[in-house]
């Protein structure tokens, strides 16, 4: 690697012109490239920015079906109580770290000191996170980065300073997960890396509804961006799902997951035409394709009660039975 440091010989009029043209820009879009550059393993940072919505999958909506590319989906309307729309709902599935939505709301509701300190210890290098060694941080912070950043090894301290430990927070997960009627769900671990933390559409809809009841969850899980001073250090951090940056969604709650073994996921409630929607993709295998069912998911859940609103005000009779 050269000088510059792009592995490119850049001649050095033409690397200052870009610098700063690349400052002037935007702040925020330069500090964002700085962190693509420094972790770009870590891509789910760097993706979200460069989603293009597909116009050709988006004229495939129909009355009934909002053309998800998702392997497993569904949309329920906890405002009314029923599913809209399945896909495989039933089937049982590697979730990735969805799995820190019950990590996080089995920590929450044993009511620890938001403000107490916790440190990073060896216990919890796990890999795919950029929390160093040694790290000292609020409880309230590591919410933070565990529900906006999916950061494992936040939500492995969380977990690690649970009462009795990660054993007994695993064990909490599990009895949580009896008590909301999520059958088919088991967890071994709580960070989401493990393809034994199992469960369906149809589960996750309920964790997602008792979790948005959560203000923590809430709030953490909608964050727009959060930096972090480690020593010397500024690490600034980016949500994994882009529409909570974006104004034309209400989201209450979301969480984000990715693994090999479940591929792309994505859970989020959100208010849609006066709704309160919840919305379950699993196994979504394109860059963008969770983001872009979701999109379809709001544009089809939009025209579907616009469409009702339509045959009320025509007094069509069959719409008082929808």
């Amino acid at each position: 690697m050269n000088k510059q440091g792009f592995g490119l010989p850049v001649p050095m009029p033409v690397a200052v012109l870009l610098v700063a043209a690349l400052g002037a820009a935007s702040p925020a879009y330069a500090a964002r490239h700085y962190v693509c550059r420094h972790y770009a393993h870590h891509r789910r940072i760097c993706r979200p920015y460069l989603y293009r919505p597909d116009r050709a999958a988006d004229r495939r909506i129909t009355a009934s079906h909002p053309y998800v590319r998702s392997s497993e989906a569904l949309v329920f309307d906890a405002t009314r109580s029923r599913v809209l729309y399945a896909k495989r709902a039933a089937g049982v599935t590697p979730i990735a770290s969805i799995t820190k939505l019950m990590t996080t709301l089995v920590v929450a509701e044993a009511h620890q000191p938001l403000d107490q300190v916790l440190t990073v210890t060896r216990a919890d290098m796990t890999p795919y996170s950029h929390l160093p060694l040694g790290a000292r941080l609020t409880r309230a912070q590591f919410f933070h980065l565990a529900l906006m950043s999916s950061e494992n090894r936040a939500a492995h301290v969380l977990a690690r300073n649970y009462p009795g430990g990660v054993g007994a927070a695993v064990r909490a997960m599990n009895a949580k997960a009896r008590a909301l009627g999520m059958t088919h769900t088991h967890f071994v671990e709580p960070t989401g890396l493990s393809a034994g933390d199992v469960s369906t559409p149809d589960d996750l809809a309920k964790l997602v509804l008792a979790a948005s009841h959560n203000r923590i969850l809430r709030r953490y899980s909608t964050s727009a961006g959060y930096a972090i001073r480690v020593g010397r250090w500024r690490l600034p951090y980016y949500p994994t799902d882009p529409l909570v940056r974006d104004r034309w969604w209400h989201i209450v709650l979301q969480k984000t997951g990715f693994t090999d073994p479940a591929g792309q996921c994505l859970v989020l409630d959100a208010w849609i035409a006066h709704h309160d929607i919840i919305v379950v993709l699993m196994h979504s295998w394109g860059q963008y394709t969770r983001t872009a069912d979701a999109m379809r998911v709001r544009q089809w859940v939009e025209r579907r009660f616009a469409r009702l609103r339509d045959q009320t005000v025509a007094g069509d009779p069959a719409s008082r039975h929808s």
